[in-house]
């Protein structure tokens, strides 16, 4: 049963080599409050879900290099996809926050949503959508 701070039914984990610039994307772009934060992980939340960014240990933070822009990593077997307000709302929140957001030229219209990729500042791949005001 959830507790009285919080009940999201949804969840996902986010591994981080930076937990601070990690979780100040998630933060931004979909506008989540930090609920919890330990130098292990920030718990982000909203009314609909929550968000863990988990810090990686430093010994195996230290194998791993971020380019600057990240690449992203198209090989993952996951991507998680988030609803908002306004994709441009969240190009501006992933362009200050070091992610990146593809063209809204390359969106795609699927269930009467607008559909767009982009990936967080570690270049893990995410994908945001809106209501088609078109549809």
């Amino acid at each position: 049963m959830p507790n009285s701070l919080h009940s999201a039914s949804q969840g996902l984990v986010v591994f981080a080599k930076s937990k601070k610039v990690v979780s100040t994307f998630y933060q931004q772009t979909l506008g989540l409050k930090v609920q919890e934060s330990e130098p292990t992980h920030d718990l982000l939340v909203n009314a609909s879900y929550e968000l863990v960014v988990h810090a990686i240990s430093k010994a195996y933070a230290a194998s791993i290099d971020i380019e600057s822009p990240p690449v992203p990593r198209d090989e993952c077997a996951m991507k998680p996809t988030f609803v908002v307000d306004d994709l441009e709302r969240v190009r501006a929140a992933v362009k200050q926050t070091g992610g990146h957001l593809k063209p809204l030229k390359q969106a795609w219209r699927f269930r009467g949503m607008i559909v767009l990729d982009g990936w967080d500042p570690e270049g893990n791949i995410v994908q945001f959508k809106q209501l088609d005001p078109a549809a």
